[in-house]
């Protein structure tokens, strides 16, 4: 059976990133040139400048990405960009640099949902990996509880009303003082802290989340109890987020009996997290994370999950556009 090589390319935030992935589980490149240092000093992403690295890096870092894998043009199957959701300016970005070089070198262009990618990252990192299972989509922009039937087919049982969970972690980092980005951080200095503190918890009848609360509840104690430990309530914020999470996709277990659970997005990476889902092991479920270096934004994930939309026969016209608020 001939491999198939996927180029993907990601610009959906301040990551601009090229990958070359064999048969959608074997990575041969996947170059990631990071904006963070760039954005640190505004304390979040200022998404006009994020299109202007990305402009100024992906040629860069396409040609470096094809120099790691030792391919040439000819072999690579695929081109396959996120097209959404994300900033538009650094979606488009990506995009179009795709959709000219699909053009020039006359290969296909199948443009990836940036969700699916981060469910994607899972089946590089386990190769045995295969649908159907529930994946706790956690990042900066979703948290999502999705039904995986297959590679291309999906179904969102719940979602956030409010703040995405990796919004949340922002901002009560930014309300600390600790400054952007905000889930490495709080994760830090949560490890030094204990749990102590009461947090609100927002429920509902169905598999939706509300993180605005708990972020609220965190902003208005710091403020009147500016001498509270810091630590004390980082790990507080990561002990209730994680019971949301756990509560909601206990939910999701008993309403579907799928009792294999896959994390997804940069949240995943958080440690507090990552050990309140392996306790769930203990109850025969299934758990599997992403490597850490595929928890965020890179374009590996997008070529995996590329592959799974091209060998079903996706393919997208030059007109492809980028959609801000695509949804799964």
């Amino acid at each position: 059976m001939k491999a198939i090589y996927t180029l993907g390319i990601e610009s959906s935030c301040d990551e601009t990133s090229v990958a070359i992935v064999k048969n959608g589980r074997e990575i041969l490149s996947n170059v990631i040139d990071t904006q963070i240092p760039i954005h640190e000093k505004y304390g979040g992403v200022v998404p006009e400048i994020a299109s202007r690295n990305h402009i100024e890096a992906i040629s860069r870092v396409t040609k470096k990405a094809l120099e790691e894998a030792k391919l040439t043009w000819e072999q690579i199957d695929a081109i396959t960009p996120t097209y959404g959701p994300g900033l538009v300016g650094a979606l488009l970005v990506g995009l179009s640099y795709a959709k000219a070089l699909s053009f020039a070198i006359n290969k296909p262009l199948v443009g990836v949902n940036h969700i699916q990618g981060h469910i994607a990252a899972n089946y590089i990192t386990y190769k045995e990996l295969e649908p159907p299972f529930l994946c706790v989509m956690m990042s900066g922009g979703n948290t999502q509880i999705i039904y995986v039937k297959d590679y291309t087919e999906f179904e969102v049982l719940g979602k956030t009303r409010d703040d995405a969970i990796g919004e949340a972690f922002d901002k009560v980092a930014r309300v600390v003082g600790l400054g952007y980005p905000g889930g490495p951080k709080v994760d830090r200095l949560a490890k030094e802290g204990e749990p102590t503190i009461d947090l609100p918890k927002t429920h509902f009848e169905n598999l939706d989340f509300s993180f605005s609360g708990i972020k609220t509840a965190v902003l208005n104690l710091y403020h009147k109890h500016p001498e509270m430990s810091k630590a004390d309530l980082c790990a507080s914020f990561e002990k209730t987020v994680s019971e949301i999470l756990i509560e909601n996709v206990t939910k999701a277990i008993q309403q579907t009996g799928i009792k294999t659970i896959v994390l997804a997005g940069g949240v995943s990476a958080s440690p507090y997290i990552r050990k309140a889902f392996a306790d769930l092991e203990k109850k025969q479920i299934k758990i599997y994370m992403p490597d850490l270096a595929l928890c965020t934004d890179n374009a590996a994930m997008i070529a995996s999950a590329g592959y799974y939309n091209y060998i079903q026969g996706k393919r997208d016209t030059l007109d492809l556009n980028a959609i801000p608020n695509l949804k799964l």
